[in-house]
């Protein structure tokens, strides 16, 4: 299954994005971006055997999930999860809140998104129990977001966003095909999307290995988002030379956006369908070296930073996969039946319980506004969240007057202590 498609992604345009939004009378003073990512999933609806649009099905998010919803923009809304839900030509897609990047942090993106994805099944299931109809969601595609936040004074012609992510075509793809790949996928990609950069794959029906895969993904993109330079000399000169990176490799230009892709046509022959440990591969040291042990030694390289974003689990089970331990979905024979219906052959088990691994801030602060808890500002002036503005502000009514206001995420993060207390 392709994983980059042409269709418009204007839904996605905000992601990770800490910009001022459209102001209103009372918006926030000036914001402070903090660095983070987030995860998206899409799914293909099959109905009763046949693929359909979910638009034509549906017409509106709204009318699969029972309760309310905050709205986001356009035709998408937010989840009690936390997650935006919306139509994307013919797709249904979710998307989590920004979640800041610190240790855990793909953990807290996976559960996120899992969460989602469990509370939208449901909700499914309610449909098509009052419709006489059978719905499954196939998994289609993940897109991971980091945020490239490097700092304006050390941006030049040799680190920019687009030269990123040309660099990171050439490191991501070995790691990421045996953690989250299929013997059916085609193409890692990597997209530079101002803000972030996003690395597009086939979607995992495994929790555990889509969250290693974030965690991978997130240690190396920052890793390498601090080197001196982003040319791709960089793979080759003394600090990075040791780096085994595939000789007859030429990644493809994107399709439908900026950004590289490694599909299966960029390599000698195809790495999905190949055996990960038999098959071997000319790397640039000069050896030839099987798929696992690029991906092996890409990871070790990096581990360092992999270890500083991770939870201790995560980082088990990349060590697990990577010594083969235990089976990448590479080494099936076939792509699993559980992309076939998503949510129920493969779901959430809350391996993240709260009281283990706390909710990010930005998440914390989301929830808190799309629960519509009422915000205490000042001396006696209470604000209640209507909306969400973009992906990093939240629109609130003041009580008083019932003016709007418009306040960021950064902003809510001070009161956010004063905003879980219980209410006077």
């Amino acid at each position: 299954m392709a994983v980059v498609t042409g269709r418009n992604k204007r839904e996605r345009q905000p992601r990770l994005t800490a910009r001022r939004a459209p102001v209103a009378r009372g918006t926030s003073p000036s914001i402070v971006s903090r660095p983070a990512i987030g995860l998206e999933a899409e799914f293909v609806v099959v109905m009763d055997g046949a693929p359909v649009r979910p638009e034509d099905v549906f017409g509106s998010p709204r009318r699969i999930v029972r309760g309310p919803l905050m709205h986001r923009t356009g035709r998408s809304y937010h989840l009690p999860t936390g997650s935006a839900v919306y139509f994307d030509t013919g797709v249904i897609e979710l998307a989590t809140p920004m979640i800041e990047i610190e240790r855990g942090c793909a953990a807290r993106a996976g559960r996120s998104l899992w969460e989602s994805i469990l509370f939208l099944r449901q909700e499914l299931d309610d449909w098509q129990a009052r419709h006489d109809h059978e719905v499954r969601l196939v998994g289609f595609s993940t897109h991971y977001n980091v945020s490239f936040d490097l700092p304006t004074p050390d941006r030049r012609a040799d680190r920019t966003v687009e030269k990123l992510a040309l660099l990171l075509t050439y490191l991501l793809p070995a790691p990421v095909m045996l953690l989250a790949a299929n013997r059916q996928s085609t193409g890692i990609g990597v997209r530079p999307r101002g803000n972030r950069v996003e690395v597009t794959a086939d979607f995992t029906p495994d929790a555990a290995l889509m969250i290693a895969t974030a965690t991978v993904i997130v240690g190396i993109v920052r890793e390498v988002m601090s080197w001196p330079s982003y040319e791709l000399a960089e793979l080759y000169g003394p600090e990075h030379g040791d780096l085994p990176i595939f000789r007859q490799f030429t990644p493809a230009p994107h399709s439908s956006r900026k950004g590289w892709v490694a599909r299966d046509s960029c390599f000698p022959r195809n790495p999905f369908a190949s055996h990960v440990d038999a098959d071997r591969w000319d790397v640039c040291t000069g050896e030839s070296i099987s798929l696992r042990e690029i991906a092996g030694r890409i990871t070790k390289h990096f581990w360092p930073a992999i270890r500083r974003y991770a939870d201790p689990f995560s980082l088990r089970l990349v060590g697990a996969v990577m010594a083969g331990r235990t089976p990448s979905l590479l080494e099936l024979a076939d792509r699993p039946p559980s992309y076939e219906s998503v949510g129920h052959l493969c779901a959430w088990e809350d391996l993240f319980p709260e009281h283990e691994l706390p909710r990010s801030r930005y998440e914390r602060v989301l929830i808190r506004a799309i629960h519509g808890d009422r915000l205490h500002l000042g001396r006696d002036d209470w604000y209640t969240p209507t909306g969400m503005s973009g992906w990093s502000h939240v629109v609130f009514r003041r009580d008083r007057d019932r003016s709007k206001h418009v306040f960021s995420l950064d902003y809510l993060l001070r009161h956010l202590d004063d905003w879980e207390a219980p209410q006077r």
